[in-house]
């Protein structure tokens, strides 16, 4: 097992009665019992992938999706459109938020949106509220500007996705982060949007300004679709917040580079276009870029791929 339940001994004596002999449920630390269930364990997420995907491409599946989710919050309408933000950190650092959008129950990948934390982050601090709140804030603002332009319908106009306002505003959390995202909504005097709350330990749905939250049941066509956007929305943070954090990182190990000074960093970013290709560079490579000699190339080389120090160049 990958870890044992609570119920261990309740269940071991359990199995041992079906089986008509002593079971013993262990974690396998080492060996080819960790390897085999290593394997298990991807296949499991690889089975549930796909199950997945059968499921969001059904049809008949989103209809009763966004049918049940309408019932359960008492929508006037079914949410076609809904919005999920959540925010990424590590211990206040690389502070990223996120925007995933789906219509009609899948995800509209070319409206996603990365979100820089500025006010609600900082000196190693982060509120996860403040930054709800920040991201709230900017992507309807963001609408209000774009609603506002005479030329929204223009065919020469490149972008309207945020032109709209989504049926469904769904936040990553509680009732904290569901309060502070309305406020700014209502704020905003931008009306006709719901916005819930789905908090992740018990799937709780949390709606504005209400003590309790909405418990849908856990076999419901509407709560696994909003599970889904809230995943997605999660995994498109930490994805951002990852590569932010690699590129800080690196950015870090450039400014230790001796001689290497900030005219000749930003010469290396923007002869490879990036700080992930010139980590891939090899020391003949960055060699060529103007200004960088054979020293400071391997230098460079070396701060960005210690394990390589020293190996054929």
């Amino acid at each position: 097992m990958p870890c044992l339940p609570s119920n261990a001994e309740e269940l071991a004596s359990w199995l041992s009665g079906l089986r008509g002999s002593r079971v013993v449920l262990r974690v396998p630390r080492r060996g080819d019992k960790r390897a085999l269930a290593e394997t298990v364990h991807r296949n499991a997420e690889d089975a549930l992938q796909q199950h997945k995907l059968k499921r969001a491409s059904d049809f008949n599946a989103r209809s009763a999706a966004l049918q049940s989710i309408q019932d359960s919050l008492g929508l006037a309408d079914a949410p076609l459109r809904i919005e999920c933000v959540d925010v990424s950190h590590v211990q206040g650092t690389d502070v990223v938020g996120s925007l995933v959008v789906f219509e009609d129950g899948l995800p509209r990948k070319s409206d996603y949106r990365h979100f820089g934390i500025r006010e609600a982050a900082g000196q190693g601090r982060s509120d996860d509220v403040a930054c709800i709140a920040e991201v709230t804030r900017r992507r309807f603002l963001r609408h209000l500007r774009d609603q506002s332009d005479p030329d929204l319908l223009s065919p020469e106009r490149k972008s309207r996705r945020f032109a709209y306002p989504p049926n469904l505003y769904v936040v990553d959390g509680g009732a904290p982060q569901v309060n502070a995202a309305s406020a700014v909504i209502d704020e905003l005097g931008v009306t006709d949007v719901a916005v819930i709350g789905l908090a992740k330990r018990l799937e709780e749905v949390w709606v504005p300004s209400e003590p309790d939250p909405i418990i849908m049941p856990r076999n419901s066509e509407g709560l696994y679709l909003l599970q889904r956007v809230r995943d997605e929305a999660h995994r498109f943070a930490i994805t951002y917040h990852r590569s932010k954090r690699s590129t800080r990182m690196t950015a870090s190990a450039l400014d230790s580079v001796p001689g290497l000074g900030e005219h000749r960093r930003k010469a290396l970013v923007t002869h490879f276009g990036s700080i992930a290709r010139l980590k891939e560079a090899t020391v003949d490579e960055i060699t060529a870029v103007p200004g960088i000699g054979v020293a400071t190339a391997t230098a460079v080389h070396d701060a960005l791929r210690p394990d390589s120090s020293g190996a054929a160049r």
